[in-house]
Parts: structure tokens; sequence; C-alpha cells
């Protein structure tokens, strides 16, 4: 049985920073095509980063500089470091694996 387990969200100022995990079972994360995805209240669910199995990444043009995504084989584990965060980035944040599998999701809330 597949688990993506995101974790790391919670609630930070303008201009911080959060890091967040998606620790993975019965899937092989570094064989696999990874993304980060968030959804805002009443928007459809976007892409923010991807990660193919040979380690190109790809990025929203509304994080590129400021968002990292990353994976840790050891941990089978990949990350989303983001920086200089805005309101803008408050949404649930999703792991996904490109075989079809789904987090359940972490929440970001950037606010002052």
């Amino acid at each position: 049985q597949v688990q993506l387990v995101e974790s790391g969200g919670g609630l930070v100022q303008p201009g911080g920073s959060l890091r967040l995990s998606c620790a993975a079972s019965g899937i092989i994360l570094r064989i696999n095509a990874m993304g980060w995805y968030r959804q805002a209240p009443g928007k459809q669910r976007e892409l923010v980063a991807s990660i193919s199995s040979n380690d190109i990444t790809n990025y929203a043009e509304s994080v590129m500089g400021r968002f990292t995504i990353s994976r840790d084989n050891a941990k089978n584990t990949v990350y989303l470091q983001m920086n200089s965060l805005k309101p803008e980035d408050t949404a649930v944040y999703y792991c996904m694996c490109y075989r079809g599998y789904w987090g359940q999701g972490t929440q970001v809330t950037v606010s002052s």
C-alpha cells in the first residue's frame, strides 16, 4: 500500500520560510517523478514544483527563485523548501507521485 504523508505546514509571517516534507512508504521515490501542488480556497489545484526521476526540476513561475524541491533517497522523502513566503502562497499543499498517488495535504498560511 502506497502512502505519502506530508508535514511541515503551519502559520508563518510574510517573508518567512517553511520546509514541507513528504515521506513515502510502499513506493521508492528516487525512481519516480514527484510533485508538490497547492490549492487555495476557491481556486483550482495548481502545480508548484516537480522533480523527475533523474532530478530535473520544474517550478511554477510564481514560486521560481523562492521555492526549492529536493529529494533524500536514503529517507525516501521529498521536500519543498519555501522562502520569502507571501500571503498569496497560502494554500493546502499536496505531495504527489506521478504514478497517481496523493498525500492528504498540509496547510500553509502566510499572514501577519
